[in-house]
């Protein structure tokens, strides 16, 4: 008889009861977090036409696909991301919605890329979206909401030395740059595409990359130049006051002072993310100290999406948040809760005899909201105790043939350093 791979599929996970505990953990957080800012939850199906991914500015997540021909011959794939999903969603109701949208999701998404540290073939995550708000009142609630949750995480986010940075640039600097450099249309968005691999293929590679797409080498050094550009400051010294991009990041540096996070953001012109679709305000979110080699979450203004897929221009910005990255730096960092399983009681019947005595009980300690196991092993007692001990259970109540005969259950509180047990009238545990 042949036998089955017992591993998953590379780069994709298996969630054991005691994992699953951290990402239910981890999706509480990311709930609450956005209940506290007003936005409602929504979900769309896995499978969806490969149409809503294909662009034509050559978009890496193209090539990054999970697609397939269905029975009907219909061409799917697994969702890469959940934007073009809520661009489709928003798009079939029309003006049926009144507008603002705050919507929120937490999606499991695939690509096929290559597995390495942070990274999966899968993964989870926390979308947060406003749609039909213009301006940079939206992008400084969404990073505020992102705030929030590292907040509640543990990690250190006061000034001085934070534990993780906003790397925040805005698509209009440098599209208005690239225009003054002859650069618009499609080749602008391709343009996007290549500089936003800069950082892992390095200058002398884009400048190659740029070449092929009809960038001289004069201006492609310039556009080099324009991407070494941190601080609102030195941006400022390169890109004419009357930028719109400009202008946007430094309300958003206003507003994001008002919040009370100003301190954690660095303006970057090297963020382009690698989406075509993105238009106003993109950001990054970083382990400040390097440890991470990639981003936490990532974020954008994408206005024009909607007009691509047939309707109206529509201000729209949200951002991303994966699993994979944010739980290994809470691991390593020590700051995720010890998960128990959550059982209040275990019931442990002594023999057979008293298996129907300890359902009767365990049924009703259900009914008064407690969680509750019974063991029927008939393993020595110091196992159950420890095995109760193990999965966090608060109580042990011990039912033995002399304890049913006199009407009794010795109830045994665990987890203290002093052992306490008293005798409870069976008739109190619902029995009799």
């Amino acid at each position: 008889m042949s036998t089955i791979e017992l591993q998953p599929v590379k780069g994709t996970r298996d969630f054991y009861p005691e994992d699953l505990r951290a990402r239910t953990w981890l999706f509480a957080q990311w709930r609450e977090v956005a209940r506290q800012f007003g936005y409602e939850e929504y979900d769309v199906c896995v499978l969806e036409h490969v149409d809503l991914y294909i662009r034509k500015a050559g978009d890496e997540i193209t090539s990054q696909l999970y697609e397939f021909k269905d029975k009907g011959d219909r061409h799917v794939a697994l969702r890469p991301e959940m934007t073009p999903s809520l661009a489709r969603l928003v798009l079939a109701k029309g003006a049926a919605m009144a507008l603002p949208l705050r919507w929120f999701s937490l999606p499991q998404c695939f690509r096929y890329e290559q597995a390495q540290k942070g990274r999966k073939r899968e993964h989870y995550q926390w979308n947060m979206d406003i749609i039909g708000l213009p301006g940079v009142a939206g992008e400084a609630e969404l990073m505020a909401a992102q705030v929030a949750f590292l907040r509640r995480t543990g990690l250190n986010l006061e000034p001085g030395t934070p534990d993780i940075v906003w790397k925040v640039s805005n698509r209009q600097v440098i599209q208005f740059f690239l225009e003054g450099l002859g650069i618009t249309g499609e080749t602008f968005a391709a343009v996007c595409v290549v500089i936003d691999k800069r950082d892992k293929i390095g200058n002398e590679a884009t400048v190659i990359e740029l070449g092929k797409l009809g960038v001289g080498i004069e201006a492609a050094d310039k556009i080099i130049d324009l991407l070494n550009t941190t601080g609102l400051e030195q941006a400022a010294a390169k890109v004419p006051a009357d930028n719109p991009g400009l202008i946007a990041l430094k309300e958003l540096l206003a507003l994001a002072e008002a919040a009370g996070f100003a301190h954690l953001i660095k303006i970057d012109l090297s963020v382009i993310r690698g989406l075509s679709y993105y238009t106003g305000t993109v950001w990054e979110v970083f382990d400040a100290t390097g440890a991470m080699p990639r981003a936490i979450a990532g974020g954008g203004r994408y206005d024009k999406l909607m007009e691509t897929f047939g309707g109206q221009p529509t201000p729209m910005v949200g951002f991303g948040f994966g699993d994979v990255v944010i739980l290994e730096i809470l691991s390593e960092r020590g700051l995720l809760p010890t998960f128990s399983r959550g059982i209040d009681d275990v019931v442990f019947p002594m023999g057979p005899p008293e298996f129907a005595v300890a359902t009767r009980v365990a049924t009703f300690l259900r009914t008064q909201g407690r969680a509750v196991t019974v063991d029927y092993s008939g393993k020595r007692f110091k196992a159950v105790i420890e095995r109760a001990e193990k999965d966090g259970a608060k109580r042990l109540l011990i039912l033995g043939s002399n304890e049913v005969r006199d009407g009794v259950c010795v109830v045994r509180t665990l987890g203290g350093t002093e052992r306490k047990e008293e005798k409870v009238p069976l008739k109190d545990l619902g029995v009799g």
